[in-house]
């Protein structure tokens, strides 16, 4: 695979890419979905809910957390995740700018 030029791409493009990266495997969706449900969750319990192994998790723990989506505090041996509220919000608002200028007017159809 080649080696992607993103710096001639905006940041603002290089920034959603990222995200939707992230966002675009289905356990990583899981672990966000049960963090926000539980609030805070250490990583075993997510091998028991996610059914997936704890290398396999602890993979996609690292990736949320590359993007700063989620967040860890160690706990003697364990270490407790939770998401990051403020990032998500960024996120959640930085996606809504791109999608919404997607919005077609109804009469306006090729």
């Amino acid at each position: 695979m080649g080696i992607t030029k993103s710096e001639i791409f905006t940041k603002e493009q290089n920034d959603i890419a990222a995200i939707a990266k992230v966002l675009g495997h289905p356990a990583r969706i899981a672990i966000m979905q049960h963090l926000a449900k539980t609030k805070t969750c250490v990583c075993g319990d997510l091998v028991n809910v996610i059914g997936l192994a704890q290398p396999t998790i602890s993979q996609h723990l690292k990736e949320l957390k590359k993007l700063d989506i989620i967040k860890g505090t160690i706990e003697g041996t364990s270490v407790c995740y939770c998401l990051n509220e403020v990032k998500w919000n960024e996120i959640v608002q930085t996606l809504n700018q791109f999608l919404n200028i997607f919005i077609i007017p109804k009469d306006n159809c090729c």
